[in-house]
């Protein structure tokens, strides 16, 4: 079998639409060669490429968008970085509009009509996406509150994205359907968090009744000298909660100077709690008792 023609360079490497393609000068034939996916109508891949990810099938439905759509919801948060939770719902690609412009009706796609100036709208990467404010008072109608304080903690974090305040003027702007569950999340979220799994460590603990941890606390010796950043801290009680998300040491250089810094931690007084992954499967019940039974041996008092 003969193989296709090469396509163009500006072609060769990313999505298209089939009317640039065919502005190109590609044939209708060559559009339908073995070697193009076709992710949605009026759109071709070359094989090979991504086609899954989020940020990847974005940028193919990207090619066919009408001026006024726009990434939302979990699609939105998505782009701008924001760890998802791994339903269905959220992997979806979510586009809007605002009234009285039309959302899309594509296979494959969750269209949104919103009100005018239900959203924020800027570009991320070339694409057009909803503020991530907009976006995380968006998610709320299915997501768990653990999701949205993961996304919270993220925003307000080492992101840059927005603060504290950012968040609780979205929530105050927009009242009603979902108000509730937004106000509870934002006051679970935190500036200092860094990772998903430690955002839920945090809200198990606290869950359970132990004391809330400072987060990142620096920890230096006596002299000045740096010893640690410490994910996890209840200074009354020097007792440091740190979690290690690794199965296996598999970067010996690395294991060794973690248990150098786990040594040292402790050289200073204080009492170091490893949550791995296993002990927060569930309902984090082993977490949980590690981290009281450190507390109650340092002095705290249910």
């Amino acid at each position: 079998m003969r193989r296709p023609r090469p396509l163009p360079d500006h072609l060769s490497d990313r999505a298209f639409s089939v009317r640039d393609a065919r502005d190109a000068g590609e044939s209708a034939g060559r559009l339908d060669a073995g070697d193009l996916a076709i992710p949605y109508p009026g759109v071709r891949v070359p094989v090979g490429r991504d086609l899954d990810s989020i940020e990847s099938r974005a940028r193919q439905f990207a090619e066919r968008m009408r001026p006024w759509q726009f990434f939302s919801h979990s699609t939105a948060l998505a782009l701008h970085g924001v760890p998802l939770p791994s339903d269905r719902a959220s992997q979806r690609l979510h586009v809007a509009a605002h009234r009285p412009d039309r959302e899309p009706r594509v296979s494959g796609v969750v269209g949104h009509r919103l009100g005018p100036g239900a959203s924020d709208v800027r570009t991320v990467g070339g694409l057009r996406v909803e503020s991530p404010a907009s976006a995380w008072r968006h998610v709320a109608s299915w997501w768990t509150h653990e999701d949205l304080v993961v996304a919270g903690d993220f925003l307000v974090g080492r992101s840059g994205l927005l603060t504290l305040d950012d968040l609780a003027a979205e929530v105050a702007r927009r009242p009603g359907r979902g108000q509730n569950v937004l106000t509870a999340a934002l006051a679970d979220v935190r500036v200092g968090a860094e990772s998903p799994t430690e955002t839920r460590l945090r809200l198990v603990l606290c869950a359970a009744g132990l004391p809330e941890p400072s987060l990142n606390l620096v920890l230096r010796a006596s002299d000045g000298r740096f010893v640690a950043r410490l994910d996890m801290a209840y200074e009354s009680w020097r007792v440091a909660v740190e979690y290690d998300g690794r199965q296996h040491a598999e970067d010996r250089a690395q294991f060794e100077r973690d248990a150098d810094r786990w040594h040292d931690i402790r050289a200073q007084g204080w009492h170091l709690v490893r949550i791995l992954r296993h002990h927060l499967r569930g309902d984090g019940q082993p977490a949980i008792r590690m981290v009281a039974a450190a507390l109650r041996e340092t002095g705290w008092a249910p």
